[in-house]
């Protein structure tokens, strides 16, 4: 069987940048409560008009074009993303005809955090098994426009921030590139972070007192959500690295989700490692879901954090709960 490399990266981020000093004009909060709870000290929000597969279309075409194809040399695509711009269909078809692709398979992803990192599991298996030689895998967020920013939503709306990133996929020698991948579930968890409704169980899926009620609003139990994510982290690192015979030691770098930078910390600290080797861009961006591992991969190549033989590790956690990791030999 062949390998599955990442031939090129994207990333996009809308202008409009939101500071925390703004977000302290809507809600009883200030900058030092919001920096000392999450590490962020702005986000970028969408202008009116702009949806996820907007943001996803434009990182792709980076993407596509870093990696010396065009649109029409795309085989596959795999959008990941818990903001669609509509409840159906998902996004992927409307990135296909917004890059004029051909008609391929457009499948979507909804693991949320780990949306990103399941979407490459999928490129990865494809390239692997031959069954397409360029697969184009996108995560992509609007989150803006489902927050709730007043000092009731506070404690979510300080959190998220919008923007979308991509890559291509393509074959590689074995043993090259994406060397394995680690997806896990508990539903169990469900519950502690989640949107309620709209929803199939409910009839109708959304009403007046559904919206009154907030159950449309993200809830999340920040207490459980960081004590599991500062367990899975390590735990679904190592299995990747002990999956290929590797150790912490072999690592160039590590790019988590960026869901809060106290996770990241506690992250680097149970792993071993110093801060500087796993990588951190929350304050300027906030938790982009499914897109924040995409967009952090491409501020790590375009810097020249990643350099050609260095040993990766994607990993993520979030709503479901899931984790993952993603093992690269870049």
């Amino acid at each position: 069987m062949r390998g599955a490399t990442i031939l090129g990266t994207g990333r996009a981020l809308p202008p409009r940048v939101v500071t925390n000093a703004e977000l302290t004009a809507l809600m009883d909060t200030s900058e030092e409560w919001i920096v000392q709870r999450t590490g962020i000290r702005e986000r970028r929000f969408v202008d009116p008009g702009t949806g996820a597969s907007d943001l996803g279309a434009e990182a792709a075409r980076v993407a596509i074009e870093r990696a010396g194809l065009t649109p029409k040399e795309i085989q596959f695509l795999v959008f990941a993303t818990l903001s669609p711009d509509l409840f159906f269909p998902g996004c992927g078809v409307l990135v296909q005809e917004k890059l004029g692709m051909d008609t391929i398979g457009a499948l979507d992803v909804r693991t949320q955090c780990t949306g990103f990192l399941y979407a490459l599991s999928v490129a990865e298996a494809y390239v692997k098994a031959g069954f397409y030689d360029h697969v184009l895998v996108i995560g992509a967020e609007v989150q803006s426009t489902g927050l709730e920013l007043s000092t009731a939503g506070r404690d979510v709306s300080v959190i998220f921030g919008d923007g979308g990133g991509a890559v291509v996929v393509g074959p590689s020698e074995p043993g090259k590139g994406i060397l394995s991948s680690h997806l896990h579930s508990e539903g169990k968890h469900a519950r502690e972070l989640m949107v309620e409704a709209p929803a199939s169980i409910e009839h109708p899926r959304i009403s007046k007192q559904m919206i009154d009620d907030r159950r449309h609003l993200g809830f999340m139990n920040g207490r459980s959500v960081f004590n599991h994510a500062v367990r899975r982290f390590p735990e679904v690192i190592h299995e990747a690295l002990a999956g290929n015979g590797l150790s912490v030691s072999d690592l160039s770098v590590v790019i988590p989700h960026q869901a809060n930078l106290r996770i990241t910390q506690a992250v680097a600290k149970s792993l071993g490692v110093p801060p500087e080797k796993v990588f951190s861009n929350i304050e300027k961006y906030g938790n982009t879901t499914a897109a924040s591992v995409p967009i952090a991969l491409d501020e790590c190549v375009e810097e020249g954090i990643i350099r050609e033989g260095d040993l990766v590790c994607l990993a993520a956690f979030g709503s479901g709960f899931t984790w993952a990791s993603s093992l690269i030999r870049w």
